[in-house]
C-alpha cells in the first residue's frame, strides 16, 4: 500500500516538469522557424544589393566602430568629468570650509546695524588707569588716643563727638587713687627741693641735695606719665588744687573728636580709649589691590580718588609688603589733602591709579578680542572692504581698558567694536548642516 503510494506521489511531482521540457521545446521550434523565415527575407536583401555587399560591410563596420568609439568617448569623458567633479567638489568643499572657519564677507547693511567699527592699528604710548577699592582712614602719624595711664573715674567730659579742638585744650576730668597718692608725694617732694636748691650744694651737702633733686623728679615723672601737664604741676606746686585725685586730660594736638566712648562717672582702666582726636587737613587713603598684581607704585605715584561725589587727588605715601591674611590682598597707602574737610574717616572709595607706558605699545579694546575654535585669542583683520579674516593673537598686560597685544603688523585695520558679530557669521559660515 505504502509502495502505491509513494509512486502516485512521484507520478504528481514530475508531471509539471515534463510539460515544461515540452513547451519549452515548442517554442524553440517555433523561434528556428521563424529565424530561418527571416534568414530567407536577409538573403534576398543581400541578393538585390549583391553590386555593393563590400561598401555595404565597410559602411557599416566603421558606423558600427563610430558608434563604439563614441559611445566609449561618452563614457570616457563622463567618467572623468564624474570624478573631476567629485575630486573638485571635495577640494572646494574642503578649502571652503576652512576658508568659512576663518573669514566671512559682510556687506553694508550688516555693517551698520551690527555697527561694525574699523580702526587702524598703530603703535602709541598709552596713557590708562588701574582700579582698586579703598577707604579713607584718619592719619596715623596726626591722630591721636586719649586715655587714662591708670585706672581712673570719669567726673566731667569738656568736649563733645565732631568738635574741633586744639592743643592743650582739656577734654575729660578723671579721679584716681593713685593720682592722689601721687600729688601728695609730690607736694611734699617740691618744697623740699626748692629749699634745698637755694641753699645750694655746699651748704646742705651731697647727699641730702641729691635725694631731695631725686624726690621731686620722681613725683614729677609719675604725675607725668599718669597724663597730668605741666600747668597742672604749676597748680600743684602753688596749692592751687583743693582735691587731691583729681587731674584732667587735655589734647596733645589740633583736630577733631572722632569718637568719645565714655560717661560720666564710668570706671575706666589704664589703656582704655576715651577720644580719639585727629587732624583732618591730611588723611590716609588705603587701596587694597589683588595679591597676583605685579603693579609697580612707586612713592608720589597719581591717583584720583573717589567717594560718593567728591574727586581728589592723593599721591602713594607708603606700600606694604606683606599681604593680608583675611582680604588676601596688598595694601598701597596714600596720602590726600582734606583742606575742607570734604572727606572723614570711614568712608569707602574709589582708587584710580594713572600710568603711561614707557614705550608705544598695540593696544586693542577688550571689545575687539574674541576666542577662536582652538580657544586661543585672535582679532578680526579687514582684507578688504567688508571682507574679514581671523588673525591669532598673544595677549599681554592690560591697560586699563585696554589690552597690549603681539603677533600683528602695525597698520592692520581691524574690527574694534562688533568682533561678536563677525564671529557669529564666521561660525554659521563654517557650519554644514550635512555633516560633510
Amino acid at each position: 500500500m505504502n509502495k502505491l503510494l509513494i509512486a502516485m506521489l512521484s507520478t504528481a511531482m514530475t508531471a509539471p516538469s515534463i510539460g515544461l521540457a515540452e513547451t519549452m521545446s515548442s517554442e524553440a521550434h517555433k523561434h528556428d522557424k521563424s529565424k530561418t523565415a527571416q534568414e530567407v527575407i536577409e538573403h534576398k536583401d543581400d541578393a538585390s544589393h549583391k553590386e555593393h555587399p563590400s561598401n555595404a560591410t565597410d559602411e557599416h563596420e566603421r558606423h558600427g566602430d563610430t558608434e563604439h568609439e563614441s559611445s566609449d568617448s561618452s563614457h570616457n569623458e563622463s567618467h572623468d568629468e564624474a570624478g573631476h567633479s567629485e575630486s573638485n567638489t571635495e577640494e572646494d568643499g574642503h578649502g571652503h570650509q576652512e576658508e568659512a572657519s576663518a573669514t566671512t564677507a559682510l556687506n553694508a547693511t550688516q555693517m551698520i546695524i551690527a555697527d561694525i567699527q574699523v580702526a587702524p592699528l598703530t603703535a602709541e604710548r598709552v596713557d590708562y588707569e588701574f582700579y582698586a577699592p579703598g577707604e579713607v582712614l584718619s592719619n596715623g602719624y596726626t591722630s591721636y588716643i586719649v586715655s587714662p595711664r591708670v585706672a581712673s573715674v570719669v567726673l566731667r567730659r569738656h568736649v563733645a563727638l565732631g568738635a574741633h579742638v586744639e592743643q592743650g585744650q582739656p577734654l575729660v576730668t578723671l579721679f584716681s587713687e593713685d593720682v592722689a597718692q601721687a600729688q601728695a608725694n609730690y607736694r611734699t617732694a617740691w618744697p623740699e627741693w626748692e629749699r634745698v636748691r637755694k641753699l645750694g650744694r655746699k651748704t646742705v651737702g651731697e647727699q641730702r641735695y641729691i635725694q631731695a633733686k631725686t624726690s621731686w623728679e620722681a613725683a614729677r615723672a609719675t604725675l607725668q606719665a599718669y597724663g597730668l601737664a605741666e600747668s597742672d604741676l604749676e597748680s600743684l606746686a602753688s596749692q592751687d588744687i583743693k582735691a587731691l585725685g583729681e587731674y584732667t586730660l587735655r589734647a596733645e594736638t589740633d583736630g577733631s573728636v572722632l569718637s568719645d566712648d565714655f560717661e560720666q562717672g564710668q570706671r575706666v582702666e589704664a589703656g582704655s580709649s576715651l577720644i580719639k582726636l585727629a587732624n583732618e587737613k591730611q588723611l590716609w587713603v588705603e587701596a587694597h589691590l589683588p595679591a597676583d598684581q605685579s603693579i609697580s607704585l612707586p612713592l608720589g605715584t597719581l591717583a584720583d580718588i573717589v567717594a560718593g561725589d567728591i574727586r581728589i587727588q592723593g599721591k602713594v605715601s607708603q606700600e606694604a609688603h606683606t599681604i593680608n591674611p583675611v582680604t588676601r590682598t596688598r595694601t598701597v597707602r596714600l596720602l590726600v589733602d582734606n583742606l575742607e574737610h570734604r572727606l572723614h574717616p570711614g568712608q569707602f572709595a574709589e582708587v584710580f591709579f594713572r600710568f603711561r607706558t614707557e614705550e608705544p605699545v598695540l593696544a586693542v579694546p577688550e571689545s575687539a578680542l574674541m576666542r577662536n575654535p582652538d580657544g586661543d585669542w585672535a582679532v578680526f583683520v579687514e582684507e578688504s572692504p567688508g571682507q574679514f579674516r581671523s588673525q591669532e593673537v598673544e595677549l599681554k598686560r592690560a591697560l586699563g581698558s585696554l589690552r597690549e597685544i603681539n603677533g600683528i603688523v602695525p597698520g592692520t585695520r581691524i574690527v574694534i567694536d562688533g568682533a561678536f558679530f563677525v564671529a557669529s557669521q564666521i561660525a554659521k559660515g563654517g557650519f554644514d548642516p550635512h555633516n560633510h
